[in-house]
């Protein structure tokens, strides 16, 4: 029985308690947040002790993992804490305010022996899952660009940070998983148009090493949530409805002959067959959380490292100076 806890149950932690008393062979054995009737009303829903205190629950509890869903300006303390209780931690994303910080997180578990995952959720997004899957086996042929697609209205509870470090960090980390090659140059454009404190809407272009183009649209403008990828290669493009858990393959009608030649370029793009590809759903925090809590049964790597959020929340900072210099900004990953 792996024994695990959560710290912070606003929104995010409160479903973490959920699915770890869901999880078979997991035991929720405490959660810890500041407000009191909160804690009190999730710990009757999911049977399990509430603390005020953290650290309290940290020493009483003895987890052996713990998620923590608190503000990003207080990832640093905390995650610091449950590492040197000696739990593993997974901590939402992003995974710190600063660079600084995040690489000091990173230091501390390795020094700890101990786990540390980021929770980028889309990563686990069945649809998602099966998209990697086809690129890596070439079904695409080269990839030329992908897009990235994140718009909605403004969560009132975001309050610390911008769009860019809460929202574009999850589609920075899709980008590098599926491209699977470093970014070297980007460049943001960035308004603030809702926000009392930081930037609401972002527009942005990547180069990686491998000459793909990645594309970003993120506001918190938009009256509806919109979550789409599209990954455009030699042999068509791939379309992922995010939200519905859809993949769909438009196919290149050039690109569908068993001899695929540079001539065939020059011909053009033209319409072929549309694949839409079987989906089992799952719920993705399920499904993150449960491939955590293998990696630590099994003594495993974890699917999401601190150094994959660390890079994202880089690539995040640099759109940001990027928006507000008006500079294309080198990156040396």
């Amino acid at each position: 029985m792996i024994t695990a806890a959560v710290i912070g149950v606003g929104s995010m932690g409160q479903n973490h308690a959920r699915v770890y008393r869901e999880l078979p062979g997991v035991e929720l054995v405490g959660i810890a947040d500041l407000d009191q009737a909160t804690v009190q009303r999730i710990a009757r829903l999911c049977n399990t002790h509430p603390f005020t205190d953290y650290r309290q629950m940290l020493d009483t509890c003895r987890p052996d993992l713990v998620s923590v869903a608190v503000p990003t300006c207080y990832h640093r303390q905390v995650v610091l804490d449950a590492l040197d209780a000696g739990c593993h931690v997974l901590v939402e994303k992003p995974i710190s305010a600063t660079v600084a910080e995040g690489e000091e997180l990173i230091a501390r578990a390795q020094a700890r022996g101990r786990k540390l995952m980021v929770g980028h959720i889309v990563r686990f997004n069945p649809a998602i899952e099966v998209l990697k899957a086809q690129l890596d086996a070439g079904e695409l042929g080269r990839i030329f660009q992908v897009r990235c697609r994140r718009l909605g209205p403004f969560p009132t509870r975001i309050q610390d940070v911008g769009v860019v470090i809460d929202l574009a960090t999850h589609d920075l980390d899709i980008l590098r998983h599926l491209v699977g090659s470093p970014v070297v140059r980007l460049y943001a454009e960035t308004e603030q148009k809702i926000h009392t404190a930081h930037e609401d809407t972002m527009i942005a272009t990547l180069r990686f090493a491998n000459g793909v183009i990645g594309s970003l649209d993120i506001d918190w403008l938009t009256p509806t949530k919109i979550r789409e990828i599209t990954v455009t290669g030699e042999r068509g493009m791939f379309l992922v409805d995010d939200l519905n858990q859809e993949l769909y393959l438009y196919e290149n009608q050039e690109a569908t002959a068993e001899q695929w030649s540079n001539l065939t370029i020059l011909h053009g793009v033209s319409v072929g067959r549309m694949i839409r590809y079987p989906i089992s759903r799952r719920e993705p925090l399920y499904v993150e959380l449960e491939a955590f809590v293998s990696a630590v049964r099994e003594d495993r790597p974890v699917p999401v490292s601190g150094t994959d959020g660390l890079r994202a929340l880089e690539l995040a900072q640099a759109l940001v100076r990027s928006g507000q210099t008006g500079q294309v900004i080198e990156i040396d990953e």
